[in-house]
């Protein structure tokens, strides 16, 4: 699966990939998200909780940026009924996963700015279901959360 939008940044790019990633794989198996985005990754594993705690404010007292997108990414993450956990990986480093995720996204870019394709937004979503690729692990999650360590359901966004 792969979109984009007609404007935004790369951080707005890297969030919108971790919600469609969250929202592709629903269900109560433990899914773990790999990014080369260390940003994508505190937000939603680190900075969501306390910005939340603070009326979504950052610990500076300011405004969280993108906030409708990292709101859905919470709402994701909370209606799952299995763990999200999230692993930061080297990008362009000759990783499969990530040069696939890096060709898909280049090619999605190209297609918004053609008229090829629509981007669609956030608001508009509707799930879409997505294989996924599943890796066995010989470990138990009695809990949600959202800290990375072992893989069972693998979604690589880059």
């Amino acid at each position: 699966m792969s979109g984009g939008e007609s404007s935004g940044t790369n951080q707005i790019a890297e969030l919108r990939a971790l919600f469609e990633a969250v929202v592709a794989h629903p269900g109560d198996e433990p899914l773990l998200i790999e990014s080369d985005s260390q940003y994508a990754i505190k937000c939603a594993s680190e900075w969501l909780p306390s910005w939340k705690r603070k009326g979504w404010k950052t610990a500076g007292g300011g405004a969280v940026k993108n906030l409708e997108l990292v709101q859905s990414i919470d709402r994701a993450i909370t209606d799952r009924v299995g763990p999200v956990r999230f692993r930061w990986v080297r990008g362009h480093v000759g990783n499969h996963y990530n040069e696939m995720a890096d060709k898909l996204a280049g090619e999605a870019a190209r297609a918004i700015v053609s008229g090829d394709i629509e981007s669609v937004p956030l608001a508009a979503q509707t799930p879409v279901p997505v294989k996924k690729e599943v890796t066995a692990v010989n470990s138990s999650y009695k809990e949600k959360s959202t800290t990375a360590v072992e893989s069972e359901d693998l979604f690589t966004l880059f």
